[in-house]
């Protein structure tokens, strides 16, 4: 059950990853238009709407990218389906369709379909068509029906399962929707103590790659809190939409970097240099985009109470941000990009007072994280007990990354252990026969931030955000 719940995590990064496009078209179509939101300026009218489409239509991107993601080939006939099956639940379930059904005046139809197209929505319908597309893509039906046969059969197996799952949301959903919304309020009404809980258990659910979920209820409009999407519309209340997104910028841009330095600080004196080289990498992701998995997985499970720490200060930064009604929003993470892109927007309150903020924890970060490597012996990069092996030198610095990939393949046991390749934003996730077989040292040695065992034969190498080119050169030596 976990694995499979960490393959709709991965599967997630693809819509995910989206994001950053709203959140720049939106951006520089506020900045063209500071007032109207588009009314002044048809340049940013248009800007602003494009940026809107992808923000207002999660659920379907969530639908084709969950379908993709989890089918067995990832063929596009998976996408499509999972597109088909979003199509047939939003529309037997939308408010208009739900009062002819049910015979009763739209006005009193249930709330909760009128957010039917949701992102929880969305993600049902891409693993019910990955369920289809992984069961009938290679059926091969009678002679006068061969039409319709493997792949095109199908977008209707997941037409018709959508049709029975409506019939049984047509009766659930109420429930389900009462039960997030209230989970929701339950968190909101707690003010700033609520957004340091969600802060704190963000950071420890993403070793199991289940921090997307919570996200969902929080983020995106699951609930009714709908943090980015009202954050970035102008739609919130000034000082409080943002509070879920504000406290992750003094631990991403400030926080983690200052951890990543206190973690080279305190490498052996021989590894230091390519400790050095990691380290400032990670460190400028963290800053600069908000991408933290390479520090994150550097000593996450080296030195687990490490990441407990982490975890605790995490929560800390949601509080204090939401208790003093700083606000800065992200279309994809905490990082400079998305914080300069946000300061100027409407409910964007005393965002540079987040900076502040940031330069102060980066200083608890540094000396806490450096007081517990060394007082309690942590592991983290460059402590190891057995010292990295050099790493070979690529022949020329466009092949670094076929260099890279070889040397991981041929730790993780080349042809003869591995059987999968796949990869997320940060991370490759491989699948081997025999865990035994792989050479973790050898892996190591391409200066990776960390490795992620996560099954009896499951195992994530963690690159970094250059990953997809690690991966394809890797499906290149695949015979």
């Amino acid at each position: 059950m976990m694995k499979y719940m960490q393959r709709i995590g991965r599967s997630l990064m693809l819509p995910v990853a989206v994001l950053p496009a709203a959140a720049i078209l939106l951006g520089i179509g506020y900045g063209i238009d500071h007032e109207g939101w588009g009314s002044g300026n048809q340049l940013a009218a248009f800007l602003i709407k494009a940026g809107g489409s992808i923000l207002d239509h999660l659920g379907v991107l969530f639908a084709v990218g969950i379908a993709l993601g989890m089918s067995k080939d990832r063929d596009g006939s998976a996408a499509l389906s999972g597109l088909v099956a979003f199509l047939v639940v939003t529309t037997l379930l939308s408010a208009d369709s739900v009062a002819v059904i049910q015979g009763i005046p739209p006005e009193n139809v249930n709330a909760a379909f009128t957010k039917i197209d949701n992102p929880f929505i969305g993600i049902l319908s891409g693993l019910i068509a990955s369920i289809m597309y992984n069961r009938f893509s290679q059926v091969k039906l009678i002679d006068a029906l061969a039409f319709f046969s493997g792949r095109r059969l199908v977008p209707i197996m997941s037409a018709l399962a959508m049709i029975v799952a409506s019939l049984i949301l047509l009766f659930v959903w109420p429930v389900v929707y009462t039960a997030l919304v209230s989970f929701g309020e339950a968190i909101a009404s707690l003010g700033f103590v609520g957004a340091g809980l969600y802060g704190f258990f963000n950071r420890l659910l993403i070793p199991l790659g289940l921090h997307h979920a919570l996200n969902s209820v929080f983020w995106f409009d699951v609930a009714g809190i709908n943090d980015i999407g009202k954050f970035w519309s102008g739609e919130g209340t000034k000082g409080v939409t943002g509070m879920y997104q504000a406290g992750f910028f003094p631990v991403m841009m400030f926080g983690l970097p200052a951890a990543a330095l206190a973690m080279y600080h305190t490498a052996k004196s021989k590894q230091k240099k390519q400790v050095a080289s990691l380290m400032l990498a990670a460190g400028f992701a963290a800053f600069l985009t908000g991408v933290t998995e390479p520090i994150e997985f550097a000593f996450m499970f080296a030195a687990p109470a490490l990441y407990v720490v982490h975890a605790v200060f995490t929560g800390l930064s949601l509080a204090i941000a939401a208790f003093f009604g700083w606000t800065a929003g992200f279309g994809f993470s905490a990082g400079l990009i998305d914080f300069v892109l946000s300061s100027g927007l409407p409910l964007a309150n005393y965002p540079f007072m987040l900076i502040l903020q940031g330069l102060v924890f980066a200083v608890i970060y540094y000396f806490v994280f450096r007081f517990l490597i060394v007082r309690f012996n942590f592991k983290t990069p460059g402590r190891e007990d057995v010292e990295l092996q050099e790493a070979a030198a690529p022949a020329a610095a466009g092949d670094k990354y076929a260099v890279m990939a070889a040397e991981i393949y041929e730790g993780l046991g080349g042809d003869s252990n591995v059987t999968s390749i796949d990869n997320c934003v940060t991370r490759l996730r491989v699948e081997v026969k025999d865990m035994e077989a792989v050479n973790q040292q050898k892996i190591k040695s391409t200066g990776i931030p960390g490795i992620n065992i996560v099954g009896s034969n499951s195992i994530q190498v963690i690159v970094g955000t250059s990953v997809q080119f690690v991966a394809d050169e890797m499906h290149k030596l695949r015979k």
